[in-house]
C-alpha cells in the first residue's frame, strides 16, 4: 500500500545533485523527536519528512515555484494507531467500469475492483477502484467529516498494491492529498459518493492552506 520506496528513491536522487544539508532533519531534533516513539510512529515519521522534503525541494514540480523552501513542511494529523485498521476485502468480478469525475472536465475510466469492510466508530466500507490505462493502480479515495475543516475540502486518498489484498489494512495515517490540493493545474479525481464516510478520520495528512 504504501509508497515509501518509491518517494526516497526519488529524495535520494534529487539529494544527490543538490545540497543535501538544507533539506535534511535536524539530528538532534530527529533524535528528540524519536526517543520515545513506537517503531511504526517512528515510520510513519520518517515518510512524512522524505515527503515534505519531496514537495519543499520542487523535485516533484506540484507546489507552485514562490512556495519552494528548505523550511517548509506538509501538515498531518498526529499519528494514531487507532487507525491503523484491519479491513476484509471482497473482490468483484467484472466490475462496471466508470468515468469518473475530477476536479476538471477530464474523465479517467475507473473500475470497481473490490470493496473493503471495516469498523472504526461502527460498520464501514470502502470501495477500490482499478485504473483501465494502469491496471496495476488501485486506488481508494474517499472523504470524512474533518473535510473543509481540518483536512482538504474535496477528499484525500490511499494506495494499494495487488499483495496488500490478502490481509487488508487500511493505514489512514499514511492519507495524502490529491495535487489539485496545492496546485489547481493538476486534474485530480473526486471521491465517489459511496466513498463518503460519515465519520471523522483524524489521521493522515491536513489540508495544506
Amino acid at each position: 500500500m504504501k509508497i515509501i520506496g518509491i518517494l526516497f528513491t526519488i529524495l535520494t536522487a534529487f539529494l544527490g545533485c543538490s545540497d543535501s544539508s538544507k533539506w535534511e532533519t535536524n539530528s538532534k531534533e530527529r533524535e528528540d523527536r524519536n526517543r520515545d516513539l513506537s517503531p511504526y510512529e517512528q515510520q510513519v515519521l520518517n515518510y512524512r519528512d522524505s515527503m515534505s522534503a519531496i514537495f519543499y525541494s520542487g523535485s516533484n514540480n506540484v507546489l507552485p515555484e514562490d512556495e519552494i523552501s528548505p523550511m517548509g513542511k506538509l501538515i498531518f494529523f498526529d499519528v494514531d494507531e487507532k487507525f491503523r485498521i484491519k479491513a476484509t476485502f471482497k473482490k468483484i468480478e467484472d466490475g462496471e467500469v466508470f468515468e469518473m469525475k475530477t476536479s476538471t472536465d477530464r474523465l479517467p475510466e475507473y473500475r470497481v475492483y473490490g470493496k473493503f469492510s471495516f469498523q472504526l466508530d461502527g460498520d464501514q466500507s470502502l470501495t477500490l477502484y482499478q485504473n483501465v490505462e494502469q491496471p496495476e493502480y488501485l486506488f481508494c479515495p474517499f472523504k470524512d467529516v474533518t473535510n473543509g475543516e481540518t483536512s482538504y475540502g474535496a477528499g484525500r486518498y490511499l494506495d494499494f498494491k495487488m499483495d496488500d489484498l490478502a490481509s487488508p489494512i487500511l493505514d489512514f495515517n499514511y492519507a495524502y492529498n490529491p495535487y489539485c490540493a496545492y496546485n489547481k493545474k493538476y486534474s485530480c479525481p473526486i471521491p465517489p459518493y459511496e466513498n463518503h464516510l460519515k465519520v471523522p478520520v483524524i489521521a493522515g495528512e491536513k489540508k495544506w492552506h
